[in-house]
């Protein structure tokens, strides 16, 4: 018997990654502080609540750097890094998913459709909570809260995987069994 009534899983950092090399590179070649700009809270937070398109928060980045030429191509560079799908994680929440729903659960801009479709996964997850479409971002408890509804499982029947331990414990207050995700052995102990 299954341990739990679903799976919820965070997108960025389990499922998907970015090529942190290539960030790192386009920083250096341009000069810029890309990362600590473009994320900082208060750049970050009007696209992850769907305040304001992915477009305009590249606008904003740019801005804030300065404006330019010489930011406007980094941040072009930047927001086409490539991404990919850990295969061995995706293997492990389909297992699952034979079982219970799965769940992704992600702080997320308005572009999250498309990327999701780029990488194939259109149709993997049960269903998809996008802080851009539900105006919550986690640590938020209401975004579990929706993510236990849309799977019709108690809070306390579901297991949560996020990468970022804030995340984690918030989802743990709320009564789930939370993962801190570092590898693949963090899920593999629990869906393995």
């Amino acid at each position: 018997m299954f341990p739990f009534d679903a799976v919820l899983t965070d997108f960025d950092g389990v499922l998907r990654h970015f090529d942190h090399a290539a960030q790192a590179d386009i920083e250096a070649r341009y000069g810029l502080p890309l990362r600590k700009t473009a994320f900082d809270p208060e750049m970050i937070l009007p696209p992850t609540l769907g305040h304001v398109t992915e477009a305009q928060w590249v606008e904003s980045t740019v801005a804030a750097l300065g404006g330019g030429e010489r930011a406007r191509q980094a941040m072009a560079e930047f927001v086409e890094i490539a991404f990919w799908v850990d295969d061995e994680v995706r293997a492990l929440l389909a297992k699952a998913q034979e079982h219970v729903p799965v769940i992704i659960v992600t702080n997320a801009m308005d572009t999250l459709e498309e990327h999701i479709d780029r990488l194939g996964l259109t149709y993997f997850a049960d269903d998809v909570v996008s802080s851009a479409r539900v105006g919550v971002a986690k640590p938020d408890p209401r975004i579990y809260e929706i993510a236990a509804e849309r799977a019709g499982a108690a809070p306390d029947r579901c297991l949560f995987v996020d990468d970022r331990l804030p995340n984690v414990e918030a989802a743990r207050a709320l009564g789930m069994t939370g993962i801190h995700y570092r590898s693949l052995q963090d899920l593999a102990e629990v869906l393995g």
